[in-house]
Formats: structure tokens, sequence, C-alpha cells
């Protein structure tokens, strides 16, 4: 017998406000009506392996699966479930009481968040969602209890109908009208889109239509005939993931194909992977891989995606995983991490935070067995990983502690060295007259070629140091490590990189480098440049431009963001030291030179050959010792 109803609304304007509510995020109505028909599929398979499902399942257990169809003519789109069904009895309390109260205190809350996007996934409003795209909804439902079926209509008011069903199989079927401006809904390419983005790895196969495969051709087929083929579901989701399995299950090909699975349009393997498994004090699974990375750090984020109990949630994890790892891929599945939540809230969460601590440990413990089981593969793959372990160092400090067993500090002639390695190595050259060791490095080889080979030539070792964020990380080293100092190869003359005791002995007078400092001023008139006359050892070049140390620090601190560095830095303009070689026979040359446009020219030309070597002579200057420099060898 039929009877009609009113669902007991506190909110008379419930209906507008679910059509109303995340209006740009729609889509999420086939999430939630799948999850429902997976979670009633996934508790029969439950109830029936205990032997409480008290029926002869029509389907082999656990062959059960989900189908979506589209008729594009009765503008219906259909979930259809092999799962608990319901009885008329549960329908009124679990439809018209439960999950309609539950998407009223969904609403209350958000409310007023509606349009934040801080709220993660939108779980929640459950049933009820798929009133944001149907002016009408129907329940064909029929209880494994084997109790009559039922129908249940509601047109988007607080009115519904409940009337006796012809349902046969147990089960649930959700007809959904599909209202004219969310028509896009019944487009099977929209359709497709969806289930791959939310429930691409849902535990139950999800049938949507079928498909051709092709089949062996029998032995004895002729060339020209044709293969052999058959109509087949199309079942669009993996429902058992790489992530969900035991690694021991599992080769290097399976997580290889795994992440072409996550990410098709990749063509390069993953350089590593890290699975991720764990029952207390919170549930976590998941496998992360190391891509090959850029210097870019904005390019790649945003590649991690979050399910929970294998239906999809987001790709922005910022506060559930360090911020450092966020460059990784891959996937990570917990039910421990609430959703609804504002990312602020999110970051506080003590679960989370817990959760966001195990995942930098054992990062940090997968790359110290990679690194000890074969250090000459992971040095050779450490160009394409080290942004992502200087910026964990740098930014988590447990992280960086760790580090010690498996950073790499690469000199330019391609060695490379853990950091006690590398004081070790460097200590007994590079220990300046206060005792503390000075770490030379460059940050690019072929400019700065020459100030590389002087601090060879003197025996010291240096780093290639080239990544964006190095600036930063040196500074984290120099006050967390004892007595050491990073000094830039350019940053003075080989002779004063590393400052000894034993001076050398000067060919010029006190007074004699001031008037030699004075005229070198005047010729090269350019504040951007402080001379210095020093004495150094005669076969050093006689014109050579650096860049003090912390001044540039400061500024490539700045410019490189993430916070360091002193503010106001980062607007001032590059200051450069001009440091001329006292001892040098073309300096002294200079300083005997009678004839003052002689001295003047010959002072231009050595400081722009300084310039040059440095890339800083550009424009019309350069064109003038080009210029200048023909005219020298006519």
């Amino acid at each position: 017998m039929s009877q009609q109803g009113k669902i007991n609304v506190a909110v008379e304007n419930i209906f507008p406000l679910i059509k109303k509510f995340l209006y740009s995020d729609h889509e999420i109505f086939l999430r939630e009506l799948v999850s429902n028909a997976t979670d009633a599929t996934l508790k029969l398979q439950h109830l029936a392996r205990i032997g409480e499902a008290g029926v002869e399942l029509g389907v082999k257990l656990g062959d059960q699966k989900i189908e979506i169809k589209i008729d594009k003519e009765a503008k219906t789109l259909h979930i259809i479930d092999q799962g608990l069904g319901m009885s008329e009895e549960e329908v009124q309390k679990y439809i018209n009481e439960i999950a309609f109260s539950g998407a009223e205190e969904f609403l209350e809350k958000y409310k007023d968040t509606a349009k934040d996007s801080g709220i993660i996934g939108h779980f929640g409003l459950g049933f009820y969602s798929a009133f944001m795209v149907a002016s009408q909804v129907e329940i064909l439902t029929k209880s494994f209890k084997d109790t009559p079926a039922v129908h249940w209509t509601c047109d988007g008011s607080p009115n519904y109908t409940l009337e006796p069903g012809t349902k046969e199989d147990f089960g649930t079927e959700i007809i959904l009208h599909i209202s004219e401006e969310d028509s896009e809904f019944l487009e099977e390419s929209r359709i497709t889109e969806l289930l791959n983005k939310y429930n691409k790895f849902m535990p139950v196969p999800i049938k949507f239509g079928t498909k051709t495969e092709t089949l062996e051709k029998p032995e004895d087929a002729k060339e020209e005939d044709a293969a052999p083929t058959q109509e087949v579901d199309n079942i669009i989701n993996n429902p058992t993931p790489a992530w969900t399995k035991q690694p021991a299950d599992l080769e290097e090909k399976d997580y290889n194909s795994f992440y072409r699975e996550l990410y098709p349009m990749q063509f390069e393997e993953p350089l590593f992977h890290i699975h991720l498994n764990v029952d207390y004090p919170f549930n976590l699974t998941g496998i992360l891989y190391f891509p090959k990375m850029t210097q870019d750090l904005n390019v790649q984020k945003d590649r991690i995606q979050l399910y929970q109990n294998q239906v999809y949630v987001t790709d922005n994890v910022e506060g559930i995983v360090p911020e450092f790892l966020t460059m990784l891929r891959g996937v990570i599945d917990s039910p421990d991490i609430p959703l609804n939540v504002s990312r602020s809230y999110l970051q506080a969460d003590g679960a989370v935070k817990k959760i966001s601590s195990y995942i930098t440990r054992k990062v940090a413990d997968k790359l110290k067995s990679l690194f000890n089981e074969d250090r000459k593969g992971f040095e050779e793959k450490w160009n394409d990983i080290k942004i992502v372990i200087e910026y964990g160092m740098l930014s988590e400090d447990k992280f960086f502690e760790k580090a010690d067993k498996f950073a790499l500090y690469p000199t330019v002639d391609g060695s490379y060295y853990l950091w006690e390695e590398l004081i070790e190595k460097i200590k007994p050259a590079q220990t300046d007259k206060d005792g503390k060791t000075v770490v030379l490095y460059t940050s690019n080889k072929e400019t700065q070629h020459s100030y590389i080979a002087a601090a060879k030539s003197k025996g010291y070792d240096v780093l290639l140091l080239d990544s964006p964020i190095i600036s930063h990380l040196m500074q984290k080293l120099e006050s967390s490590k004892e007595n050491v100092s990073f000094v830039r190869v350019d940053a003075d003359h080989a002779d004063n990189l590393v400052k000894k005791e034993e001076e050398q002995i000067s060919k010029l007078s006190d007074e004699e480098k001031e008037t030699l400092q004075k005229a070198i001023t005047e010729t090269i008139a350019d504040s951007g440049y402080t001379v210095q006359v020093e004495a150094m050892s005669s076969d050093a070049a006689p014109f050579m431009i650096t860049q003090p140390e912390f001044m540039r620090r400061m500024k490539e601190m700045q410019a490189s963001g993430g916070g360091g560095g002193m503010m106001g830095f980062g607007n001032m303009p590059d200051m450069y030291n001009l440091v001329v070689n006292g001892n040098h026979d073309l300096v002294q040359s200079i300083f005997t030179e009678k004839d003052e446009t002689k001295k003047a020219g010959l002072i231009q030309q050595g400081v722009d050959l300084a310039k040059l070597s440095q890339g800083l002579l550009k424009g019309e200057k350069l064109t003038d010792f080009v210029n200048r420099s023909y005219g020298l060898i006519k």
C-alpha cells in the first residue's frame, strides 16, 4: 500500500540549500552515492563471511559489483548495487531520519563555510547529495533478509512517497532524474571522468557499460581472418590497488605499473618508492614515489593523492604530509585523517601530527637504507632527489638530524661525501687561523671556473652546491654544526678564502697601496665596486672581482623566499670587491707608469678582463672592451 509522508525537517528550505551548497562541487554526489553502495556491498560480504547473512547469495560472495547506467531518453542516472538492501522500516529509519538529519547537521555546520576551499573533501552529505543534481530521486530496494521490496520517491521537497516495489534481487538501485541545469551528468565522458577521479580504486568492482575485447585467434584460423571479439563488462576501477597489499607480495614491476596507473601521462619511471603500512597508533597505508626532480620548487606540488578507505579525497595534502614531501607522488590512505575540517584545524590535530612525523621518519629510513645498500646508485640519483632532501633538512629538524646518514655533498670533481667524511677530508687544509673549518663551494662550475682553479691550486676541495635553497641550508648547517663556515670560491681571493696566520710579504708599502687604490677607483668610476689592493702570491691574477659572502647570501636568501636573510637586503644593489694583487708584475707596471693615459688604459683593460671572467661585462662596456682589445693587437 502506498503511503505519503513528510520528512521531519527543522529547516523547511533544506533542499534549495543542498542545491546551492558547493555549487562548483556538485560532482561529489557520485562519490557519495557510490561510497554508500560500496559500504552496503562490503557489509553484506562481511555478514556472509561470518555466517550471519542468513541467505543464499544469488551472486558468488566477492563477485558483487556496482553498476552505473545512463538513460539519456529518460534523463536518468542509475546507481545499482548488490549489497544489503533495505526493508520499508529501514528506509524510514535510514533515509527519512538518520541520513536526513545527517545532511541537516552537515549543512548547518558548513552553511557559513560552504565556499571555503579550506574545507577538505566535503564528505558527509551522503545520500542527500543526490539532490544537488536531481529534481527527483527514486530508491528501489530489497533487503537481503527477503522482506518485500520497497519503492521510495522524493521530488526535492520534504514530501516523499513510499510504496511496495517490484525489485526481485536484493540490493539497492538509486535513480536520479537529472535536472535541466545539470545535464552534463548524463554524458558518458563526464561520468567516466568522475568515476576515474573519485572511484578509481574503490574496493568493489564498478561497471559502467561494456567494452569490446579481442580474443586470440583459433589455431586453425587463416591469416586474413579477423580475430574474434567479445563484449565484456567495462570495469572502470582497480579494487585491489598496490597500496592495499603487503610489500612482500609486490615486486618492483608492480610498483612501477601502479605508478603508471596513478599518472598515465608520466613516461619516466620513478626513481624509487616507499611503502607505508602501519596500524598502530593510527591506520595508514600508502606508497610514495620519488620522481625525477627539477630545480623548480613550485612545479612539483599537489601530486600525492589522499584517500579514505580507497575513496579519493583530495590531491592537496598540505598539512597532512610534511611540506617538503609534497614534491613526491603517490597515495596515502587513512581513515584517521579528519575530513570536513579546515586546514588550520588539521595542522593542529594530534593524530595528523603523528601521521606527518611517521611519514617523515619512514622517508628518512628508506633514504638511509637505499644509501647503505647501493651507495654508487644513490650518488647517481643525487641530482634528481637532492631538492627534496635539502628542503627537508631545512624545514624539519628531525629529518635534518637523520640526514647526516644519507645527505651528500658533491665536489666539482664528481666525488660525493657524507657530512662527517667531508669534514674529515678538508679539515687539515681548510681550517683557518681561528680553528674554523672552511667549506668552499661553487654554485656554477662554468661561470666561477677561474676561482675554482685558483682554490684547487692551493690544494682545497670545492663543493658544487647549486640548488635554489642552498643559501638557507648553509645558514642552518653553520648554526647547527660546530666551527664551520661556508664560503663561495668568488667571495675572496684564493689566499684569503681560508685565512691563515702567515701573510704574504707586500712589494708595495701601505702608502703606495693607498695611492694605487685611489688611482684605480678614479679610473673605473663605479660605486658598485670597492677597490682593495692586497699582497698576494705573484702568480695569482692581477685583478679579481669577489662578492662578499655575507651580503650575497642574504640577498639570495631573500630572493629565494622561505624566510631567512635580512629585511632590506633584497633591494640592495649587488656589491663587489675589486681585489688588486699588488705583487703582480702587471700591477707593478701600472703603479710605475708615468703616462696617465696609458696607465688608465691598462687599469681599464685589466678590470674589464676581471669583469669578463665573472660575466659582469655587458652592453656598451662590452662593446668598448672588444673594440679596445682589437686596437691592442693591431
